[in-house]
């Protein structure tokens, strides 16, 4: 990690990505930075050019509420972004919890289990699959116990064809990362896995850079190409689950459509017996 820190990181990242005319300064001249200048952003958020640049080089690591506030507006942030730079510059409540291996509720794995007709799993923080129904394995092979979703999408050749909005599935599931494990970006787990993905894949290091962050509780559309039942557009539910940092991820298709159709011939395959081993 370099020696801005992660308050400082991430400030930079996000003064790369807004350009003077974005929030209303002219941009006459040759420009030698991306984005806004140190000094412009100052001067947006009301502090001096020399604080501001103490906080992007890691010099002050523990800015105010108040000056953290005038950041996330200058800088445009959403409300997920600007909650994770005041965790970031420590307005939040410090100490990092004792992490245990994930395991899913005994509720949790029988509730998603009994669902028959309905592509459900669970990740943990690092976007691990830790329990999936027959369904959702059927759904994409990588919704399955042991992989890794950021792994799967960005080092997998096969998971491209699988999602014709590949480009957003890879941007949603990094931002959804940075908002997963918030400040505890020097987490060992973490770590190894950006290294890991950052040696393998030049469009994971360029979408890290951007330090987006998303947190995608609730719920949104995607599309599957599946090679036996066609394309699915189906709905998904993202449910925090209480007491965990685990996610339930559920689809479902609209009734009646042909979305809907193809998910009842899936699960009418899943569960057909299987006479492969009888003579």
């Amino acid at each position: 990690m370099s020696t801005a820190g992660p308050l400082g990181e991430f400030l930079r990242a996000r003064r790369d990505l807004i350009g003077p005319l974005d929030v209303g300064l002219p941009a006459h001249g040759r420009r030698r930075v991306p984005g806004l200048r140190r000094e412009e952003l100052a001067l947006l958020a009301g502090i001096s050019a020399d604080y501001y640049l103490r906080l992007e080089q890691g010099r002050d690591r523990r800015p105010s509420a108040q000056v953290l506030d005038a950041l996330a507006r200058a800088l445009l942030l959403d409300v997920e972004a600007a909650a994770h730079l005041r965790r970031l510059g420590g307005q939040a409540p410090a100490g990092r919890p004792v992490r245990r291996p994930e395991r899913v509720p005994v509720g949790i794995r029988q509730l998603v289990g009994s669902w028959a007709r309905t592509p459900a799993f669970v990740h943990g923080r690092h976007l691990d699959v830790l329990f999936a129904n027959p369904m959702a394995t059927a759904l994409t092979p990588i919704y399955r116990v042991g992989v890794n979703l950021l792994r799967a999408v960005f080092l997998d050749p096969s998971v491209p064809a699988l999602y014709p909005a590949a480009e957003a599935v890879a941007a949603n599931a990094v931002a959804g990362l940075r908002a997963q494990v918030g400040v505890e970006v020097d987490d060992p787990r973490l770590t190894a896995l950006v290294e890991e993905l950052s040696a393998g894949s030049e469009r994971f290091r360029r979408l890290w850079a951007r330090h987006d962050v998303a947190v995608r509780a609730g719920g949104g559309l995607r599309v599957f190409r599946h090679p036996v039942v066609g394309e699915l557009e189906l709905r998904y539910e993202k449910l925090t689950i209480n007491g965990t940092s685990q996610s339930l991820v559920v689809y479902h298709a609209e009734p009646d459509s042909p979305s809907d159709r193809a998910l009842a011939r899936l699960g009418a395959a899943v569960s057909a017996p299987d006479t492969s081993q009888k003579n």
